[in-house]
């Protein structure tokens, strides 16, 4: 029993722990919930000056689309679900805002 007790112990210390590092990386808490557990992080985009990626996408006759579209798609808002599975393991999941 006791076993049982420290192995959920260390279990949560790593969840805590998850998203503390989550939290360094600029990520924001939304939700926790101990019990279950599971946690939802989120964290804003960046803006894109999409005036001046348009004006040189012109200048390089469309060469630059490329990096504008990576540039749109690294700096979209972000949400991830760090939780414990019934083994106790943490995970992350990639939650897509609508």
């Amino acid at each position: 029993m006791k076993r049982s007790q420290v192995k959920n112990e260390e279990n949560f210390k790593n969840f805590s722990n998850s998203i503390a590092t989550k939290i360094r990386e600029g990520f924001t808490l939304e939700e926790r919930n101990d019990k279950l557990p599971f946690a939802i992080l989120s964290k804003e985009g960046k803006r894109v000056n999409h005036p001046l990626n348009f004006f040189i996408f012109c200048i390089t006759l469309g060469l630059w689309s490329v990096a504008w579209i990576y540039l749109s798609y690294v700096s979209r808002a972000k949400k991830i679900l760090v939780a414990l599975d019934e083994d106790g393991n943490v995970f992350q999941e990639n939650c897509y805002m609508g």
